[in-house]
């Protein structure tokens, strides 16, 4: 069977893989820096040449921010699908570099993990699907059409991908969106996200005094700013971790029994989590699971803290300023733009005569719920079930893929998130890295999915 060749293919060539999968994460495609703007460059260059190597007609196309690498090979013809593949080449900041135990754009293998920035979000993913394409070609044509859409901002929020989509509506036509920025829960259990949050980031200052004082002089006095932004910051919760704007659980869609049941089936445990995460305790809105809390329910998170003096020793300083970054993910029915209307509601009323605000949105995106009885979907759980020997499950996932939600409007099109991270790859953290095996399933899970979606 033609699919059995391209398997066999896959399973010789994963050395030759895994050397590729290294080139492209030595690039520090790091978007939110302005320094690597020329990595950026080089990152879409080198997915642009090897999609051409396999025979796709490809553009870097330019954006406001970093380009999009769009790619298309259609020989399939006019009765078979099209399939829409999203990944990005971007990748978050090393910082802190010196909690790395290899340099981060130095990839290296220790066990059976590869240790390097973007190994796993996602150049591994990406690479794992041009694997699968060169392993197809080597069995015969391809057995559906496929369109590349990989960006370069997906880490800063995709600020530019809505209007570049709405731009290229006729060029991303598709029947079926492939999104690889997804994960399974264990290296042995395959599962699907159906269900991701939405985003709302802003960044909140607070002023005080013209400029920094004298605490000594000036303490007792004059309120400051620090003390009063982490006053503001503490407000937004209240004792059973619900966050307190105005109005933030008007909209909230509430999870049905079924899919609480559903939901209550997953692996996850409190205990497998803390031991993950290294915190002492569990923490969040009193009512829900750990499962729930994590990919169901909305959250505010203060994700960095900035005031006064923090270099060695000491200074007695009363800061004029102080700034704080809050996140917040959002959940079916929510949008950006209300969330920050509640945001500030609750700052003029919160907020004292004595300092002043100014809020600031850096991103935001809305969620997004996939069908889980579609026949793409159908061909996933097939391949998947394939690969691993046993049927995936089903969760929902606590991260954001503004992507999806875009795609659902401006397309028509709801996206297969399948992709292969691990719950301990230390995404976003120092030290990620890439289970090995995985990707190989990887590579092979999305061969039989392509078969499956014409069989």
């Amino acid at each position: 069977m033609t699919v059995d060749k391209a398997l066999a293919f896959a399973q010789s060539h994963r050395s030759q893989w895994l050397d590729q999968l290294r080139e492209l994460v030595r690039i520090p495609t790091v978007s939110t820096a302005s320094e690597h703007a020329a990595d950026m460059a080089r990152g879409a260059k080198w997915i642009a040449d090897h999609l051409g190597k396999l025979g796709f007609s490809t553009e870097i196309a330019p954006t406001s921010g970093h380009p999009v690498v769009l790619a298309e090979w259609v020989g399939a013809g006019k009765s078979a699908p099209t399939l829409l593949v999203y990944g990005h080449y971007d990748v978050q900041p090393p910082d802190p570099v010196e909690e790395w135990q290899s340099p981060p754009f130095e990839p290296t293998i220790r066990g059976e993990n590869l240790f390097a920035r973007g190994a796993s979000d996602m150049k591994g993913q990406l690479v794992a699907h041009l694997s699968a394409v060169e392993a197809m070609q080597s069995a015969g044509p391809l057995p559906v059409n496929i369109r590349y859409l990989v960006e370069g901002e997906e880490e800063i929020g995709s600020p530019n991908m809505q209007s570049f989509i709405e731009g290229n509506r006729d060029r991303l036509r598709c029947d079926v969106v492939l999104n690889l920025d997804s994960m399974i829960l264990r290296p042995d259990l395959p599962s699907i996200v159906y269900g991701l949050r939405g985003l709302a980031y802003f960044e909140l200052r607070v002023y005080g005094p013209s400029h920094d004082l004298h605490s000594g002089q000036f303490g007792g006095a004059i309120h400051n700013p620090a003390q009063a932004l982490c006053e503001l910051l503490a407000g937004m919760h209240d004792n059973d971790g619900r966050v307190t704007l105005p109005g933030f659980y008007d909209k909230v869609r509430a999870l049905e029994p079924e899919e609480r049941e559903a939901l209550a089936q997953l692996p996850t445990k409190d205990e497998e989590v803390q031991n993950l995460t290294g915190a002492p305790r569990m923490w969040g809105e009193k009512g829900y699971t750990l499962v729930e809390r994590i990919g169901a329910r909305p959250t505010l998170e203060v994700n960095g803290l900035l005031s006064g003096f923090t270099g060695e020793g000491s200074k007695t300083v009363l800061p004029s300023k102080a700034m704080a970054k809050i996140s917040m993910r959002l959940v079916p029915d929510q949008t950006p733009e209300e969330v920050h209307a509640q945001l500030l509601e609750y700052l003029r009323e919160m907020v004292p005569p004595t300092v002043r605000c100014e809020v600031s949105t850096l991103a935001g995106g809305s969620a997004a719920i996939v069908r889980r009885n579609t026949a793409e979907m159908r061909a996933a759980v097939r391949a998947l079930t394939e690969t691993f020997g046993r049927s995936p499950v089903f969760t929902r996932e606590g991260g954001s893929v503004h992507v999806v939600s875009v795609m659902q409007a401006l397309l028509g099109r709801e996206s297969i998130l399948m992709g292969f991270g691990l719950p301990d790859d230390n995404l976003h953290a120092p030290n990620e890295k890439l289970h090995l095996p995985n990707f190989y399933r990887g590579i092979e899970c999305y061969i039989r999915f392509a078969y499956a979606l014409v069989s």
